[in-house]
């Protein structure tokens, strides 16, 4: 480095801003950044609304259906109060909902039973499932019955089912319930958007019963306490496991969950 005419230092003037030679494809990049953060803000505070909104119609939906539940025991218990004050006995009407669960395995199995059983989706053992009950499924149940046990469920034994051992089959696939976001991504289009929506389609057999249970898995469920009965092949009326046993079926139920 070489000094001045007068001995002094060169002097070197550092560039300004308008100086500064940026390259256009940082810019490019820059603004695309910028843009990419803005649509990602936008798409997570619309989520967020979203998400909100489906809280307030959830809460709103879930006690529609506790005042339709208490409703429904109330009108029970003035139906029984009733013929009990007139002397006469109150009948309630035919269960509409049944859940079967098998008792045995593959062993012996005529292949017409197999089918059935395949047909309920009755594949393993200690496998349950939801069955709207008329005419053709009735008659399907007697032919597997020393198979299976079966009985309508109670309130609290579906959604102790659902809420503890609920599974959805999404492409095939065994996927837990871990959110409402599940149920309303593959079955929002019936207005189906909540655990509590599923739990009401199944406890009413409601108009979409059958793509609801379609879509819940079946559920897998532990031996009952106590494991089965020795006798667990003949009729649960004559000391078994195996066919109708009514109300007993929640009993039962609790223990295998």
């Amino acid at each position: 480095m070489t000094d001045n005419v007068d001995g002094s230092r060169p002097r070197y003037s550092v560039p300004t801003k308008q100086e500064i030679c940026i390259p256009e494809t940082f810019l490019k990049k820059q603004k695309a950044h910028e843009k990419n953060e803005a649509e990602q803000a936008e798409i997570k505070a619309a989520k967020k609304k979203a998400r909100a909104l489906n809280r307030n119609l959830i809460s709103k939906k879930a006690e529609s259906y506790v005042r339709e539940y208490r409703q429904r025991e109330r009108d029970e218990i003035r139906l029984r109060r009733q013929a009990k004050s007139t002397g006469n006995i109150y009948i309630p009407a035919d269960p509409k909902l049944l859940f079967v669960v098998r008792i045995r395995g593959i062993n012996d199995v005529h292949p017409k039973v197999s089918k059935i059983l395949q047909l309920f989706r009755l594949v393993h053992l200690n496998n349950g499932v939801f069955v709207r009950l008329n005419k053709a499924t009735a008659n399907m149940l007697k032919i597997i019955e020393p198979y299976i046990t079966f009985g309508p469920p109670n309130l609290k034994t579906i959604r102790t089912l659902i809420y503890k051992r609920g599974f959805v089959n999404v492409d095939c696939q065994r996927i837990p319930i871990t959110d409402n976001d599940v149920i309303q991504n593959n079955m929002g289009n019936l207005d189906v958007i909540c655990v509590e929506d599923v739990i009401h389609e199944i406890y009413t057999v409601g108009d979409h019963f059958k793509q609801v249970n379609r879509f819940l898995w079946p559920f897998k469920l532990n031996n009952p306490t106590g494991s089965w009965s020795k006798r667990k092949f003949k009729h649960y009326v004559e000391g078994g496991d195996a066919g109708d046993r009514e109300a007993d079926i929640n009993r039962l139920v609790q223990s295998m969950v």
